[in-house]
C-alpha cells in the first residue's frame, strides 16, 4: 500500500511537471489609462507592483491640462484583485493636502506654456514597494523638490497621511548641490536578506535645463519606512555618463543590487552599477551592450525562483531601438520611442539571450512585476502611428497592461511556475 502511494505521488509529480512545461503561451493586453479621458489630457509615467497577497497596483501621473512634465499633475491608482484581469476605477492617491509652492527653477528654463500657472502643482514620479509583510510603501515628489511617504496595510485600499522625507536627500548636497529631485520612477525593492527598502532616485543641478545635469543614487530605509537616508552617488554626470536620470534597481542572485540607469551617453546603451549593500560602494558604471538606450525609462524586475529550482532570472523592458524618424541623430541623442520589448537574463544581467517584441510602433516608458503564479505584468505607454494634427508617431495615447508567461516570452523554452515566495 505504501509502495502504491509512493508510486502514485511520483507519477502525479511527473504529470504536474509535464503539465507545467506544456503550458500554452499567453499574451493578453488591456488599456488601463487613455489620454483625454476623465478630465485629464494625458497619463504618463507608469509603475506597477504586486502585493504579498497578490493584489496588483498600477499607478501613473495624471496630467490635467498638458502632457508636459510640469503643471497640474496628480498620481492615480487602479487596483486588481484577480491578477490584472479586471481593475477598479482610478483614484487620486498623492498629495491631497495643502498645495505647495512651485519650484522656482522652472521659471529659469521653461516657457509658461510648458510649466503651467503659478497655482498649479506638479506631483510626480510615483514609486511603490510591495513589502513581504503585506505593507505597501509609496513615495512621490512634489514640484521635483520635495519628497513624501505614505503606506498602506490593506493592499492599497487606504493610505496613511503623507510624511515629508525630503531630508533624506540632504546628504547628497555636499557632492551634488541639487535643485531638482525625483524618485524612480517605477518601483523600488526590498532586500531578501535583511528587509532593507531601496528606492532609486536621481538629482539634478538644473544646468542647461530644469532637469539638466543629474546623477543617480538611492534612498534607503532599514526600519520599514519610518526613516529614510541617502546612499552614495552611483552614476555621476560626467563626460562618460552625461545626462544621467531615471533609474531602476534589482537584487541579484548573490545579494548584490544592480542599478540600471538612463543616460545620454554616446554608446546609446544602458548603464549599470553594482553595490554589495544596495546603498554604498557602487562599482564603476558600465555600459551593457545588449541593452539599447534610446534615452527613455526602462523596467527591471527579478523573476522569483520557481518551486524546486533556484534559477536566477532578470526581466528588462524598454523601447528596443536606436532609430530616428528623421534618419539623423548623433550618439547620445534621444531616439524614437517605439517597439517596447522584454528581455530575459539567466546570469544576473551579464547576458540577455532572450528578447521579444511586446508592442510594435510608438511605445515608451514601462515597468514590470510578477504575479504569484509566475505571470509577468508589463505596464507601459503605448500610442498611435500619427498624433492628431501631426504626422509624427505618438507613444503616449494609452498606458497598457500586458499579461504574459515565460512560455510566450521564450517561445516555449522556459516555463512559468508558481513562484517560491521568501
Amino acid at each position: 500500500m505504501k509502495r502504491f502511494s509512493l508510486l502514485f505521488l511520483l507519477s502525479l509529480g511527473v504529470l504536474l511537471t509535464l503539465t507545467a512545461r506544456a503550458a500554452a503561451p499567453v499574451l493578453e493586453k488591456k488599456n488601463l489609462f487613455e489620454e483625454k479621458t476623465a478630465g485629464f489630457v494625458s497619463y504618463r509615467i507608469p509603475g506597477i507592483v504586486v502585493t504579498a497577497k497578490g493584489t496588483v497596483l498600477a499607478y501613473c501621473e495624471a496630467r490635467k491640462f498638458t502632457g508636459f512634465d510640469w503643471g497640474e499633475i496628480e498620481v492615480h491608482l487602479r487596483r486588481s484583485t484577480d491578477g490584472g484581469r479586471t481593475f477598479d476605477a482610478a483614484r487620486q492617491i498623492a498629495h491631497l493636502g495643502p498645495r505647495l509652492p512651485r519650484n522656482p527653477v522652472i521659471y529659469e528654463h521653461e516657457s509658461a506654456k510648458s510649466v503651467g500657472g503659478p497655482d498649479e502643482q506638479t506631483t510626480n514620479n510615483p514609486v511603490m514597494i510591495a513589502d513581504r509583510d503585506g505593507t505597501v510603501h509609496f513615495l512621490y515628489c512634489v514640484e521635483y523638490m520635495r519628497c513624501f511617504y505614505r503606506r498602506s496595510t490593506d493592499d492599497g485600499a487606504t493610505w496613511s497621511a503623507p510624511v515629508e522625507i525630503t531630508q533624506a536627500f540632504e546628504s547628497f548636497r555636499p557632492a551634488w548641490p541639487w535643485r531638482v529631485i525625483a524618485t524612480g520612477p517605477g518601483h523600488g525593492i526590498q532586500l531578501r536578506r535583511n528587509g532593507r527598502l531601496i528606492v532609486p532616485v536621481w538629482l539634478a543641478t538644473s544646468r542647461g535645463s530644469a532637469h539638466g545635469f543629474g546623477v543617480a543614487s538611492v534612498i534607503i530605509s532599514d526600519d520599514g519606512g519610518a526613516t529614510w537616508r541617502g546612499g552614495d552617488i552611483a552614476v555621476p554626470n560626467d563626460k562618460v555618463t552625461p545626462g544621467t536620470s531615471e533609474c531602476i534597481a534589482a537584487e541579484l542572485n548573490d545579494g548584490r543590487v544592480m542599478l540600471n540607469v538612463r543616460t545620454r551617453a554616446k554608446p546609446n546603451r544602458r548603464v549599470v552599477s553594482f553595490s554589495r549593500d544596495g546603498a554604498t560602494g557602487w562599482t564603476k558604471p558600465a555600459f551593457v551592450d545588449a541593452l539599447l538606450e534610446p534615452v527613455c525609462m526602462a523596467g527591471l524586475v527579478r523573476y522569483p525562483e520557481t518551486n524546486g529550482a533556484a534559477r536566477s532570472r532578470l526581466l528588462f523592458s524598454n523601447p528596443d531601438t536606436l532609430d530616428r524618424a528623421d534618419g539623423k541623430g548623433t550618439p547620445g541623442e534621444r531616439r524614437d520611442r517605439k517597439n517596447v520589448s522584454v528581455k530575459l537574463s539567466y546570469d544576473d544581467g551579464q547576458t540577455w539571450p532572450v528578447s521579444k517584441l511586446l508592442q510594435s510602433g510608438p511605445s515608451a516608458y514601462s515597468d514590470l512585476a510578477v504575479l504569484p503564479d509566475g505571470t509577468v505584468l508589463c505596464f507601459y505607454e503605448s500610442g498611435r502611428d500619427g498624433a492628431p494634427k501631426t504626422a509624427k508617431p505618438w507613444p503616449y495615447a494609452f498606458i497598457t497592461l500586458a499579461r504574459f508567461n515565460l512560455e510566450w516570452l521564450t517561445d516555449g523554452r522556459d516555463t512559468s511556475a508558481p513562484a517560491a515566495r521568501r
